[in-house]
């Protein structure tokens, strides 16, 4: 039985091609091609982020780090109502707590709070903040060693205080009240005092600081 032949053999190849026939070449395996093990790779998978802008931006705000930056991140907050007011809380027996923001060194949160809840008078052990009121008013009481002083807080005006500050926040008004408040570094300790304070009657004159 005759069989056929698929292919030269090596010792053909070699051959000068016969009149009428293509010359034979010969063509070189190509590397193999090292594939991951799903098939696919990062790059494959979500670009190239120096292709893509959007992917390896250098735009985005850095995290604050000053006084000035704390400040300006909760003005930046409060004034976008679509970021907190979702998450506004009130609850009969304490202020409502929700984190908002946190980074290096620093932490966001959201107090809601309802006429007549209070705060006491407290510190925030080393930590210093920022505090700016969103909706509604409170008051503020202050003891330090000028003595004790009273201001009403509204929405537009922000409070900075350094660790070891001593102060009372309450809901004196009718209505509830919203705040947001920057502690850094992150508040862990919150020590409370006596004394049996009172919620003051609110000053005609009492205004909140800015900065």
């Amino acid at each position: 039985m005759r069989m056929t032949r698929i292919r030269k053999r090596n010792r053909d190849r070699n051959k000068p091609a016969r009149r009428g026939h293509a010359p034979v070449t010969t063509v070189a395996p190509a590397a193999p091609v090292r594939r991951w093990t799903d098939g696919l790779s990062d790059v494959s998978i979500a670009g190239d982020p120096l292709a893509f802008p959007h992917l390896a931006r250098t735009d985005l705000p850095a995290h604050p780090t000053t006084v000035a930056g704390y400040a300006r991140l909760v003005r930046e907050i409060a004034a976008d109502r679509t970021r907190w007011e979702p998450l506004v809380r009130y609850d009969a027996l304490t202020r409502w707590y929700a984190r908002l923001e946190t980074g290096p060194g620093y932490e966001v949160w959201l107090l809601s709070w309802l006429p007549g809840q209070s705060s006491g008078f407290h510190d925030h052990g080393e930590s210093s903040g920022v505090m700016t009121v969103v909706q509604g008013e409170l008051i503020e009481r202050s003891l330090t060693q000028a003595g004790e002083g009273a201001r009403t807080l509204r929405p537009g005006g922000q409070r900075v205080f350094s660790a070891g500050y001593l102060h009372e926040v309450v809901n004196g008004a009718l209505e509830p009240a919203v705040s947001i408040h920057l502690y850094t570094p992150g508040l862990t300790e919150m020590n409370q005092y006596g004394g049996g304070a009172t919620v003051p009657e609110q000053h005609p004159q009492a205004q909140a600081e800015t900065h």
